[in-house]
């Protein structure tokens, strides 16, 4: 059956707008104002679909709006609730249609509901949407059908995405608040340069008094800042702009990706968080009956780094010539030695899901203990430098002042 996207006026007289299956357009119109909505723009969903891919290959990808990680395990573990409580998948798809809040995504599972009601797994269903859906979750869904267990699958999947959002928020939070200090810093700083200073300077050169070395320094910086502003601002786009075109680059990616494993402290940091991710992704998919090989597949897509990303594929081509995961890793000499280890047990005792869940808990521990770490160094640091540049740049506007006072004496 069609699906059409609609927007009218409510019987409140509000705006509304969503989705409506209908055999046709006039069915659709009868629909809405026998439920109390007056259509004034009625559009079948394959068009908006079609307006809407157009609209992607004009707009980059970074003002799409994603669904969030939360709200997706939300869901996920909603549909996982009702094919528990026997209600068949189609039924579900609409429920989930019916009671989300946001547009977007009551049209995103009306379409989905209706590829399954023509005859889709819920897989090819949700593989026409991915934006949304992973090729990890697609995977995982299609794998769970193949097992008749779907619904195992889809708790697990939302127990999984749950995780993932759970430790992606604290990194964020760990980092937020020394950029906001610097941002404000930043901010204070420019002000002063750019509108303080010059204001006590033209009062210094009116009286023809000599301004203190501090002073002097602040106002050279603030006419490097206000002369050459354009200078500075077209220097800085162009250092972005030649970084990210080397990172565009195969060379400039694998450069990038070295340095990053060898800088000081952040290294292993980051070795710890791809670690983690790896664990705990390659270990929900063989829990969920994925075999080891496509696993090992679908899973490159949460390794981030090219070193490792290519150790995980090297690891891949000697497991299928018989070889076991734990010693093929090894090999790089890249993955920490309790990883390794923990999946050569793992291998050993038949238990591999297990261990790697373990080795997953233990690296996103030792991760929140080392941002802590991190920012309990960082934030008296941050303090310290901004009192200090702000102690500077009062000396800089207040003994200028000081001596006016002096003169007028």
């Amino acid at each position: 059956m069609p699906v059409f996207a609609y927007r009218g006026l409510g019987a409140d007289g509000r705006t509304v707008n969503g989705v409506v299956d209908a055999d046709s357009a006039r069915t659709a119109r009868g629909k809405l104002r026998a439920s109390g909505i007056f259509p004034t723009d009625l559009n079948e969903e394959s068009n908006a679909a079609e307006r809407k891919a157009e609209k992607r290959e004009w707009f980059p990808s970074l003002f799409r709006r994603k669904l969030p990680a939360a709200e997706l395990a939300l869901l996920t573990r909603q549909l996982s609730a009702l094919l528990g409580a026997g209600v068949p998948l189609v039924e579900a798809l609409g429920a989930l249609s019916d009671q989300s809040a946001r547009a977007a995504t009551k049209r995103m599972f009306s379409q989905v509901r209706e590829r399954v009601r023509e005859g889709s797994s819920l897989a090819d269903a949700l593989a026409s949407h991915r934006d949304t859906f992973s090729e990890l979750y697609i995977g995982m869904v299609r794998a769970g059908e193949q097992a008749a267990a779907l619904e195992g699958v889809l708790d697990r999947l939302a127990e999984y995405s749950e995780r993932q959002s759970e430790f992606t928020n604290k990194v964020r939070g760990a980092l937020t608040y020394p950029i906001i200090m610097m941002v404000v810093g930043a901010g204070v700083m420019g002000f002063l340069v750019t509108y303080v200073v010059p204001q006590v300077a033209t009062i210094f050169e009116e009286q023809k008094a000599a301004l203190p070395l501090a002073t002097r320094i602040l106002l050279d910086l603030s006419a490097l800042v206000t002369g050459y502003w354009l200078e500075l601002l077209l220097l800085l786009i162009g250092i972005v702009a030649g970084i990210s075109a080397g990172l565009a680059t195969p060379r400039g990616r694998r450069l990038y990706d070295t340095w990053i494993l060898k800088a000081y402290y952040i290294g292993p940091t980051m070795i710890r968080i791809i670690c983690a991710r790896f664990a705990r992704t390659l270990a929900t998919l063989l829990a969920s009956g994925v075999q080891l090989l496509p696993a090992l597949d679908a899973v490159k897509g949460v390794v981030t780094n090219g070193l490792l990303r290519d150790a995980v594929e090297e690891s891949r081509e000697s497991i299928r010539e018989g070889h076991g995961m734990g010693q093929t890793l090894s090999k790089s000499g890249l993955f920490p030695p309790l990883l390794i280890e923990m999946i050569k047990v793992g291998e050993r005792s038949g238990d591999l899901e297990r261990m790697l869940e373990r080795v997953a808990d233990n690296y996103e521990r030792e991760v929140s203990h080392s941002l802590s770490q991190m920012t309990t160094v960082l934030e008296p640091m941050m303090t310290l430098a901004m009192a200090g540049a702000i102690v500077f740049m009062m000396l800089a506007v207040l003994m200028p002042i000081f001596q006016l006072n002096q003169l007028m004496k």
